[in-house]
């Protein structure tokens, strides 16, 4: 079975995308139209993304690389499990250029020539540990964790999770998928979690699912499914070039696969970890340093305290335990007594 891996990007320091951003949202305050500083900087470790599934996740067959048209000037094209996507080979024209990351995502199963199962991460997902295939798929279906949670909060990303679950509710009826795929949601390694589930089973209507933030394992089917019955709201919400209540987000096309039984049951919290880094940054460098878990999100905030300092200790945590340069970097030519040879770039 062929998996790829989707990651998304972007430079935000490119003035290229700063002059466009400013023209289109009409102030280059970046905290302005749900964009801050925070969800798009780089401190440099996007080469450790890229180390971690070189030396962890060997097996993967592509990446899929999707910016909106650009790159690290250290990145090799030429690697052959390297897919350099723009937004334009896969969204359609009407709507870009974007800066809502939930428009990108509902539109990646069009990424040309991606595997029917694949994984996506953001850019701060990163692998740190030994992971195998069936850490994602197993029996051909995604490994996920199906359990309610309650959410009192009315943050704006709560109610774009609201959204998706009134389009669930339209299409599926909670008791009889809780009946028929009884076992997945009432798996036995979910242990705790799964209260809300034993709570709310004779209840009419889903309400918010747990979302495990990091990488997500999906079957492109899914998403045609989604599309073939919710393609109006998507299309219409297609427009929102920034972040707007009215979105519906990628976990709506998880829900979708998990009310189908299009999952394999799996405590997906038992290798992985978000880590806030307001408040948890030395817990996510010792995380890293130990290889505590198998992924880990690194969650940025523009009110992290010392962020230089956080940020030195988490590229010294990453350096020590993936030194090694990956392939995806571009060679550097070198003469060396009469011969040419090829030596990887120092990034």
């Amino acid at each position: 079975m062929d998996i790829d891996f989707v990651v998304t990007w972007v430079n935000m320091d490119d003035p290229e995308w700063q002059n466009e951003f400013s023209k289109y949202s009409g102030n280059k305050d970046n905290t302005k139209n749900g964009v801050s500083k925070a969800r798009f900087r780089d401190y440099g470790f996007l080469k450790y993304w890229f180390r971690g599934v070189e030396k962890f996740a060997p097996w993967v067959r592509k990446i899929h690389f999707v910016t909106s048209g650009q790159k690290p000037d250290w990145l090799d094209e030429s690697n052959p499990k390297i897919h350099l996507v723009s937004h334009k080979d896969f969204i359609p024209t009407e709507f870009l250029p974007t800066y809502n990351s939930v428009v990108i995502e509902r539109y990646m199963y069009r990424i040309p020539g991606l595997a029917e199962h694949f994984v996506y991460f953001n850019d701060d997902f990163f692998i740190i540990n030994n992971i195998n295939p069936e850490r994602f798929f197993r029996n051909g279906l995604p490994c996920d964790i199906a359990v309610f949670t309650y959410n009192p909060s009315w943050s704006q990303w709560y109610v774009r999770i609201k959204n998706n679950i009134r389009l669930i509710n339209r299409h599926f009826d909670k008791k009889e998928v809780m009946k028929r795929w009884h076992d997945k949601w009432f798996h036995k390694s979910y242990g705790s979690r799964a209260r809300w589930n034993y709570l709310l089973r004779f209840y009419n209507k889903f309400i918010t699912l747990r979302v495990p933030h990091n990488a997500q394992p999906y079957l492109k089917k899914t998403f045609e499914e989604v599309w073939a019955a919710a393609g109006k709201e998507l299309t219409e919400t297609s427009s929102n070039r920034f972040r707007a209540l009215t979105d519906y987000t990628p976990e709506l096309f998880r829900i979708w696969q998990i009310c189908k039984g299009n999952f394999e049951p799996y405590n997906t919290y038992s290798d992985t970890k978000m880590f806030p880094l307001m408040v948890k940054s030395k817990k996510a460098v010792k995380a890293i340093y130990e290889q505590a878990y198998s992924l880990i999100c690194l969650n940025d905030n523009v009110h992290i305290r010392n962020y230089d300092i956080v940020m030195q200790n988490l590229h010294d945590a990453f350096q020590s335990i993936l030194p090694e340069k990956s392939s995806e970097r571009k060679p550097v030519w070198r003469r060396n007594s009469g011969a040419v040879m090829a030596v990887t770039a120092r990034r």
